[in-house]
This record gives structure tokens, C-alpha cells and sequence, in this order.
């Protein structure tokens, strides 16, 4: 081959070669104090700069500030020695928008040995990234609701641990009834409270807190420092005031309320093992949120000694009542309830009791609980319907003629989809007329006003009368008593218990509201004959207590109605 011809083919070669670099290769070439002197059209492709934009810059133009400024230093030290810099930079484009690129600057030197170019080649790696960023965010962020999960507070605790052994305090906060939510109005409602959750809680703690989902409705909020009781006290319950708020939500309106478990613990000396320790104060304080959940709605309870030793009695009663129901163990008592004008019994109350020949008699506090939790709350209060409608209709074949006998309904057997056709079949099955039913709802019942109205309306249309137990002691609008067919408002026992001079214009006001609306009045807790005198004096309709009968058995009730209306 000729000369020309050699010649002709070394060109060819090294075009290619400019060619290959230009389409998949980000090419700067800069002189020795980082002005750049040319670029390629990938550089101007990716940056979003024109060469006139660029030559004559430093690279400065794409800084994006992701970078601390030690990165750079190093980079300079490294090149103006005559060494090779390779790394992974994030740069800012024209537009706004952020590119990543694997650098590598290559310094040359003239014959003199002076340092005279650098010249940076880049590769788009923006894609990978971009992925592994994604990746990173599902291991360490709830993706509903871009909270920190588990994984991200121990994360968090390596770093504010080595930080002057500091108090820690933990809030273990869990939705009440949550999961009906979901099931009555569907998951996307659901995942819109939650994504309002976690802007609220935002919204009342500070930057220095720290916040996590767990999972489901379980959130888990790290304050760091030390304080006093009186000072997370104030805390949890301006969280709670507006957690409990009600959610807007495509014109519906959620209620809902929510239990706080609450630990403390000052991090040791000798405490190694950071993330041993969080997780203690979070089994302490789910602990304590148990012992909330149990005091009702919108309540807070601090980690004790004593709750760590009752732990196992929770999980004793959970395992013994998956089987309660088959083995018959349970059984229902009836409290008398008592007209206070002329001390006439004109109805019972059924009243759900537990004993387990291995734990005994078990508190309903204690149990009932765990049955909704369980999700066996539906076929257990299916079947007190079904005894309590069976016994009342016996009594009136056996010549007790009471006017009403009161079924209490868990919130999750009232919002279940099947509840009123189920109702109806077991009215049909016990031949007892609706008329003779009241059930019992609690205020925490009231989820949705419009939802609820409309199982309230086909209740009424059935002939079920309807009774808003504990009232007053609930967090929902009393809107509600105008907009529902209510028939008896049934004030909580701690009001009555409670009755002094201050107690007394709360009892007087919950009277006279229910009398304007047209409303029976019940006063439930009455031990003391004061307590009677004084609700009957104010025109309080019904009453039950301990005064006339504690909670007795089926067989009991004929003797009761005897002696009160002979």
C-alpha cells in the first residue's frame, strides 16, 4: 500500500474514531485553569448550552450545588499533580433540569512539561441514577405518604445517637377502627387520610422530631431532648386535637380517633447498639398504646413496669377468645333499666360476659377489644342479637313485658355491609317484633354523617329504635342530633359519677338539649339515691345502675320485673 494510500486510511480511522466519541461520549476540553476550549455536540445535547454558551465558561455553568465544595478541591489536587480524576457528578442543565455523568478528567503537559488541557470525557448515567435513587427511596420511605420508614429511623439514630447520649421519647400512634375506613369507602379514601395524616403531623411537631410510618395506620414520632411529663403531654394532645379532626374527602366528612403510647429513655454510656435501644422504647410505647387504645377513643397512655408484666395476659386473652364463641363460653347479663318518674323497670340492657376456665372471668374492657381486632366482633355480635331478641320474646311469652331491650354494636359490625338484611333475618328467626330492639351506638360510630344517616333511615324503616350510648364523651359534632333519627341519648356513667356543682351544668345541659330535641334521656351509673332524686328532679327520663341491680343473668329478670312493676 502507498503512502497516500496508508495516509487516506489513518484518517479514515480517526474520524470514525471523532465520530464514535461525539455521539456516545461527553467531551470538554478546557485549558489549565478550567476554561473550557471546545465541546462536542453531546456535551451541548445534554447540558442544553450552545458551544457559544459554553466555550469561553468554566464548567461552573453546570454546577448544580449537589456537591460539597471538598469534592472539588479534591478534584483540582488531583489533576494539577498530573494525575487522573474519576468520579460520578450531578450537573445542571440550562432548563433546570439535573443529568448525572461518570467523569473522567485526563491532564496533558507540552514538551516542556508544562501543564498546558484537561480533557474531561463524560458518560450519561442520569437512567442508572436515577433508579438507584429510586431504589433507595422504597427502602427507606413509605411511598404513600414519603415518610421515613423503620429502616430510615435507624438510620437517623446512628447519626443522633453519637450526639450527647440524649433523652429520647417515643410516641407509638395508632388509628382507632381504621380498617373501616377502607372497607366502607374504599382504599384511595383511606390512602387520602393517611397522606393528610402525615401532613398534620408535619404541620404540629418541629423540624428536630422525627417521623415515620410504620405500616397501615401505625405512625411512630421520635422527640429528641429532654423534657418534662407536663411538656409531651401538651404535645400528644395538640396531636391529637388535630389528627381527630375530621377529614375532607371528596365531600365526605371522616371522623376518626386515635390512641398515643408514649416511652422515655436517656440513651447510656454504655449503649452501643443505637438501634437496640429505639427499638425497646417502640415495643414500650406500643405497649402503652394498647393500654390507650383500651381507654377509648382519642386517648394517651405513658409506658409503665406494670404494663411490660401484664403484656402476656393480652396475648393469654387473644388466644383463648379465637374459640370462645364454639366453645360457648360466652354468655349475656341483663341490666334492669328503670323509669326514674314512678321506679318502673321498662327494659334491659344485654350485656356481653366472658369466662375461661384457664383466665377465669374476663373484663370486657379487656376482651371486647381484642375481638374487634380480631375481626370476630361480627359473628360475636351476631350472635348477642340473636340472644338477646330470642330471650327478650321469651320474656314476653312468660308475661315480662318491657318496653325495649338494648343491644350494644361495635362500629365494625355496624358499618359492615350485610349489617340491616342480617338484623332483619334474625328479627324474621326470633319472630320479635322491632319495635321491642334499641340498639346502642357509640359517637365514635358516627364515621360519615350522610353514610350513617342513610343505615340509620333503614333502621327506622324497620322499626328499630336507635340509642346513643356514653354520650358526651365523644369528639363529633353534635350535628349529628338533628341530622340522625335518633331516639334516646344515654349520658356516660362519669358524668353522673362526677356530679358536683360543675358536674351538675353539664348533666342539666345534656338534659334540657335532649328534651328540646325531643329525645328520652338516660342516666347511666347511678349508685346513690341523691343521684336519682336530683336526675329526676331535672327531667331526666330513664335511668340504670347499681342503685336497683348490677348486671344479672336471663333467669334473674322475672323476680326484678316482679318487684318493681307489682
Amino acid at each position: 500500500m502507498d503512502q497516500k494510500a496508508q495516509l487516506d486510511k489513518a484518517l479514515r480511522r480517526m474520524n470514525n474514531l471523532e465520530k464514535a466519541l461525539n455521539e456516545s461520549t461527553i467531551v470538554a476540553v478546557t485549558d489549565q485553569h478550567g476554561v473550557i476550549q471546545s465541546v462536542n455536540d453531546k456535551f451541548c445535547s445534554i447540558s442544553k448550552y450552545s458551544r457559544d454558551e459554553l466555550v469561553g465558561n468554566t464548567h461552573q455553568i453546570v454546577n448544580s450545588g449537589y456537591h460539597s465544595p471538598e469534592v472539588f478541591k479534591d478534584l483540582w489536587k488531583t489533576i494539577e499533580t498530573g494525575q487522573v480524576w474519576r468520579g460520578e457528578i450531578r450537573n445542571r442543565a440550562k432548563d433546570g433540569s439535573y443529568y448525572w455523568v461518570d467523569t473522567t478528567i485526563v491532564p496533558f503537559f507540552n514538551e516542556d512539561g508544562e501543564l498546558y488541557q484537561y480533557i474531561a470525557l463524560h458518560h450519561d448515567i442520569t437512567a442508572r441514577m436515577e433508579y438507584e435513587e429510586a431504589i433507595k427511596k422504597l427502602a427507606f420511605y413509605d411511598p404513600l405518604t414519603a415518610l421515613p420508614n423503620r429502616n430510615a429511623l435507624n438510620q437517623w439514630l446512628d447519626v443522633v445517637s453519637a450526639t450527647n447520649h440524649p433523652q429520647f421519647t417515643v410516641l407509638f400512634l395508632d388509628f382507632d377502627r381504621f380498617k373501616s375506613v377502607n372497607d366502607k369507602f374504599g382504599h384511595h379514601m383511606g390512602d387520602y387520610v393517611l397522606k393528610e395524616v402525615s401532613r398534620r403531623l408535619k404541620y404540629c411537631l418541629s423540624k428536630t422530631d422525627f417521623i415515620s410510618r410504620l405500616g397501615w395506620d401505625e405512625f411512630i414520632v421520635v422527640l429528641r431532648g429532654e423534657m418534662s411529663q407536663n411538656d409531651i403531654k401538651a404535645i400528644v394532645k395538640k396531636l391529637i386535637q388535630q389528627l381527630s379532626m375530621s377529614y375532607d374527602v371528596r365531600g365526605l366528612k371522616i371522623s376518626l380517633s386515635i390512641s398515643v403510647g408514649i416511652s422515655t429513655g436517656m440513651m447510656e454510656e454504655s449503649c452501643t447498639d443505637g438501634i437496640t435501644f429505639i427499638e425497646s422504647l417502640i415495643n414500650k410505647a406500643d405497649t402503652a398504646m394498647g393500654y390507650a387504645k383500651a381507654k377509648g377513643g382519642n386517648s394517651y397512655c405513658f409506658n409503665t413496669p406494670d404494663q411490660n408484666t401484664e403484656i402476656d395476659r393480652y396475648y393469654q386473652i387473644e388466644q383463648e377468645i379465637k374459640t370462645a364463641l364454639e366453645k360457648d363460653e360466652f354468655t349475656i347479663y341483663y341490666q334492669p333499666i328503670i323509669r326514674l318518674q314512678d321506679n318502673k323497670m321498662i327494659g334491659a340492657e344485654a350485656l356481653l360476659r366472658w369466662y375461661n376456665p384457664k383466665l377465669g372471668h374476663v373484663s370486657p374492657a379487656e376482651f371486647i377489644p381484642i375481638l374487634e381486632e380480631l375481626g370476630l366482633i361480627i359473628p360475636t355480635g351476631k350472635w348477642i342479637l340473636k340472644t338477646a331478641t330470642k330471650q327478650m320474646k321469651q320474656w314476653q311469652e312468660d308475661g315480662v313485658h318491657l318496653d325495649k331491650i338494648c343491644v350494644n354494636v361495635s362500629p365494625i359490625q355496624f358499618h359492615h355491609d350485610d349489617f340491616t338484611v342480617c338484623l332483619q333475618e334474625i328479627l324474621e328467626e326470633t319472630e320479635l317484633d322491632p319495635r321491642y330492639l334499641e340498639l346502642e351506638i357509640t359517637e365514635g360510630t358516627l364515621l360519615n354523617i350522610d353514610e350513617t344517616h342513610d343505615v340509620f333511615e333503614s333502621l327506622r324503616a324497620i322499626g328499630i329504635h336507635i340509642s346513643i350510648d356514653d354520650f358526651g364523651t365523644g369528639y363529633s359534632s353534635l350535628g349529628y342530633l338533628k341530622k340522625l333519627p335518633i331516639n334516646t341519648l344515654k349520658m356516660d356513667r362519669s358524668f353522673i359519677f362526677d356530679m358536683d356543682s360543675d358536674g351538675e351544668i353539664i348533666v342539666n345541659t345534656m338534659i334540657n338539649m335532649g328534651k328540646n330535641l325531643h329525645y328520652t334521656v338516660l342516666a347511666e351509673g347511678i349508685e346513690q339515691k341523691e343521684q336519682l332524686d336530683y336526675l329526676a328532679a331535672q327531667g331526666c327520663d330513664l335511668g340504670q345502675g347499681f342503685y336497683w341491680s348490677k348486671p344479672v343473668p336471663a333467669k334473674s329478670i322475672h323476680a326484678l320485673y316482679k318487684n318493681f312493676n307489682n
